[in-house]
């Protein structure tokens, strides 16, 4: 109903990750698949993922050593780990990743592999390779009624923005509405869901950066659950997450203070220098719609995602409760496989996803440095931050939002923080971007870097060159 990656998707923790404690609950199946994806996406898309080595400190009390290893055993070797470097043991007394702790407290330690994405720009990407290969993307619209007549589905959507209303015609339809997977299915669809969403919340909070080296860390706390904590945009650390049921509107979610202080505590246990709530400079909190299979607590409900198949009428609805970013493209993969009976294409069973590189993926995985060298070279008055900023975000695509400039003042407009006029015409002609929201805080993360009155210059000149606006974005749909 809103932008791409307004909901769940980009309130992730931005990990690309097998989920080394879903093994406490035995779910070797996820787990697997999860650590087989991880190198997967890495390949496919390296400009906004990349390799993170994270330090799991061993708490005397808690989980024995004997069992972290073992743990980081299974996870090293159940998901085919190719390219990433294998878990390696740790003296936190002499290692450098041991200096942010507090002192004499946590002496043995684990370090392992995963990765870290960029989990808005996943979601973006995506729908810009099926734009480019002829799907048309509707942003800010709404399913208003779903009926079925003649074994063809038949979708009013209605513009969130206009009010205007259109109608969709398709032989199958897939319910991705994530924590509104129910109310879409009562929009008239003619089923009653067997399975049930268990909403979960889940907040992050965002502090200055807290250590020198580049490692995260995951924490154990006492009531089981851990916390990790990542470095972030250069000069922030990410803190998260919480794992609570929630029984509100999933689209006015919010870290709570009770969640931001649980945060902060969790953390000052293991770190020399304690984080306090004031320490926060953002936050935020979203929803995952996980499926209920009944566990008691929030943090032991499964993360694997379930499908439910309805023929009414004789057309296919396939329904999506739970899943993980980590395994969207799996997912997406078996969700074909089980409509393939019902459509006509024999490529419905074709995996090809695994091999296509997402736009400006197309390059090693080692090759961001190089990419962000040859920006230099190619248009040097670009400085080296903001160079490495439009590698990461755009790859091999960097080039094309950059043009024939030859000066930082061909590319127009600057609103701070390396933004300019082109980046922003970009981003509203082949990303779907309208608002300032959907720039500094899900096309990127310069919301952290700039000011409120720098972010309301940008709204005020989006909205000043709407005419303009309005054409790219219908171009945006097809291909480029």
């Amino acid at each position: 109903m809103n932008d791409l990656a307004s909901g769940t998707s980009s309130w992730s923790t931005k990990l690309v990750h097998g989920g080394l404690r879903y093994l406490e609950y035995y779910e070797f199946r996820l787990v697997r698949e999860a650590l087989i994806e991880r190198e997967v996406l890495w390949q496919i898309a390296p400009h906004i993922i990349r390799p993170l080595r994270f330090v799991l400190p061993h708490h005397a009390g808690l989980r024995p050593a004997w069992l972290l290893r073992l743990g980081l055993f299974l996870y090293d070797h159940i998901g085919g780990r190719n390219l990433l470097p294998p878990t390696r043991s740790l003296d936190l007394s002499k290692d450098e990743v041991g200096k942010p702790l507090v002192p004499n407290r946590f002496s043995k330690g684990f370090e392992y592999s995963d990765c870290f994405v960029d989990d808005a720009r996943l979601v973006v990407l995506t729908a810009r390779d099926a734009a480019d290969r002829g799907a048309e993307i509707r942003t800010r619209s709404r399913a208003v009624e779903i009926r079925q007549a003649d074994g063809i589905w038949q979708v009013t959507v209605e513009d969130t923005a206009t009010g205007i209303r259109s109608s969709i015609k398709a032989r199958a339809l897939v319910n991705a509405g994530g924590p509104w997977v129910e109310d879409v299915l009562r929009s008239g669809s003619g089923v009653n869901a067997r399975a049930k969403v268990r909403l979960v919340q889940g907040s992050h909070i965002v502090v200055r950066k807290l250590y020198a080296h580049d490692r995260a860390y995951m924490f154990q706390n006492g009531d089981g659950r851990i916390v990790f904590v990542i470095p972030y945009q250069d000069d922030f650390t990410l803190i998260g997450t919480t794992d609570r049921d929630f029984d509100g509107d999933p689209a006015k979610v919010k870290a709570s203070a009770e969640e931001i202080k649980y945060l902060c505590d969790s953390v000052s246990e293991y770190l020399a220098h304690a984080v306090a709530p004031e320490d926060v400079v953002w936050t935020y909190s979203g929803v995952r719609p996980l499926y209920d299979d009944g566990a008691s607590e929030a943090k032991a409900a499964t993360r694997d995602y379930v499908f439910e198949l309805d023929t009414p009428g004789g057309a296919p609805l396939l329904s999506i409760y739970g899943g993980k970013i980590t395994t969207y493209r799996r997912l997406a993969e078996e969700a074909l496989e089980r409509l393939s009976p019902y459509l006509r294409s024999a490529k419905a069973r074709e995996g090809w996803t695994a091999k296509s590189p997402l736009p400006g993926g197309d390059m090693d995985v080692s090759a961001i440095p190089a990419l962000s060298a040859e920006l230099i070279r190619g248009y040097p008055f670009l400085s080296s931050v903001h160079a490495n900023r439009l590698a990461h975000a755009y790859g091999t695509r960097a080039a094309k939002l950059l043009g024939p400039a030859k000066s930082l003042a061909d590319l127009g407009k600057s609103f701070g923080a390396t933004l300019t006029e082109s980046e922003v015409r970009y981003l509203i002609a082949h990303e779907w971007a309208r608002t300032a929201e959907d720039i500094v805080w899900r096309r990127s993360k310069l919301g952290l870097r700039l000011s409120a009155g720098e972010i309301a210059a940008l709204e005020e000149w989006i909205a000043a060159n709407h005419v303009a606006s309005e054409r790219v974005l219908r171009e945006a749909g097809g291909r480029t």
